[in-house]
């Protein structure tokens, strides 16, 4: 009782119960991101579509390194 008494009764629990769960989301954010790519990896991209939040990290389009030196 003295873990859950110290989660939801101090600044520091609170903090940890907040940043957890934005790390828990990021995550499932991530295994998604990543599931979707493979799954429709033949999927063409229309000249406004938007690359999803980990694309940055992980880009595996080689069609905009193509023309940059």
């Amino acid at each position: 009782m003295d873990i859950i008494d110290w989660l939801f009764g101090t600044r520091g629990g609170i903090a940890v119960l907040f940043f957890g769960g934005i790390l828990l989301f990021l995550l499932i954010a991530f295994i998604l991101e990543r599931r979707g790519q493979k799954q429709y990896f033949n999927h063409e991209k229309s000249p406004d579509e938007e690359d999803g939040i980990f694309s940055g990290l992980f880009d595996d389009d080689d069609d905009d390194d193509e023309g940059k030196a």
